[in-house]
């Protein structure tokens, strides 16, 4: 019995260690557990509350080119759908691109500069103007004149270039040389002086009339002087004003050239429209330094006045830096 106790004793020796060395240790310290990392919940944000993502909307535009136009290399001549295109270097005169430049043609309410720059160098601009009921008798646009009302002669020419509203045109014309008639052998003189030598005019806003005419060279002329003009070219950069009619009514105008929206270079000019003249627009663009016109006459869809100007005056500005 001795003897078989002996060697139940020395299995159990020989047989430890192994059982030992599968078996984990207590004493061993057991390996630290990687950090937690804490899941914050983030509030639930309001419906309203902005994004703090990146986004296209939230950036300031830039004075180049805006919805909804498309790059387009400015090196390249664009053309145009416009029966009558004029591109020149407003600083000069030189022209740059010209297209039936002498078809004498109806030319809408850009003639309306011609308006503008008698009335403007006539002065006198912060007296008072007196409506006449004859002042609204045409067609629309028209800020509804009342006779008797009596406006600051800077307003109604603000009004004229922003917003084109012929009955205002009536009224600076017959305030300023005693009537429709008198104006315009006033605006036929001022042609002749600025050197518009293929153009008649017969009334101030560019409604359509027998023997009413210009050409896409004169107003290109004409454009020229009213840039140079400092108040002419202040009203005309206006994207939009406010107006308050003598009855205490306020209107916010926006600029009826669409071109100043959508290209930050456009700082002014004058569009128009009838059905003898299509859609007309006289528009000028700097940049650098430089200073550029575009006058398009006769074109069918208002839309490619827009992108058919952008281009060229683009495509002037180009030229310019060569």
């Amino acid at each position: 019995m001795r003897f078989i106790a002996a060697c139940f004793f020395l299995l159990s020796l020989s047989f430890g260690p192994l059982h030992a060395a599968t078996k984990p240790s207590t004493t061993s310290k057991k390996p630290t557990p990687a950090p937690k990392t804490a899941v914050v919940k983030k509030p639930a944000s309001p419906a309203n509350a902005p994004s703090t993502r990146p986004s296209s909307a939230a950036k300031p535009e830039t004075p180049g080119v805006f919805r909804p136009f498309e790059e387009t290399d400015p090196s390249v001549f664009p053309g145009s759908s416009a029966d009558v295109v004029v591109v020149c270097d407003a600083e000069t005169g030189r022209v740059l691109y010209e297209r039936n430049g002498y078809e004498a043609r109806a030319v809408a309410s850009t003639q309306k500069l011609l308006t503008a720059l008698i009335v403007a160098e006539d002065g006198d601009l912060y007296s008072t103007v007196t409506a006449e009921a004859e002042d609204g008798r045409c067609e629309p646009t028209k800020l509804g004149l009342k006779g008797g009302e009596r406006y600051r002669r800077y307003d109604l020419l603000r009004v004229l270039l922003v917003k084109s509203m012929n009955d205002v045109a009536r009224c600076l014309a017959r305030d300023n040389a005693g009537s429709i008639p008198a104006f315009a052998r006033k605006m036929n003189a001022k042609a002749r002086e600025l050197g518009m030598r293929n153009s008649n005019f017969v009334n101030p806003n560019g409604l359509t009339e027998p023997g009413q005419f210009s050409t896409g060279h004169d107003m290109a002329r004409l454009a020229l002087h009213a840039y140079r003009n400092r108040v002419l070219r202040g009203i005309m950069a206006t994207r939009q004003m406010t107006f308050t009619s003598a009855a205490g009514k306020v209107t916010v105008f926006d600029n009826s050239n669409k071109l100043m929206k959508y290209f930050g270079l456009c700082n002014g000019m004058k569009t128009g429209y009838t059905e003898a003249a299509g859609h007309c627009l006289i528009s000028s663009a700097t940049d650098g330094g430089r200073h550029v016109i575009c006058v398009m006459l006769g074109v069918r869809k208002r839309d490619l006045l827009w992108t058919d100007s952008h281009r060229l005056l683009s495509w002037g500005l180009y030229q310019l830096k060569q």
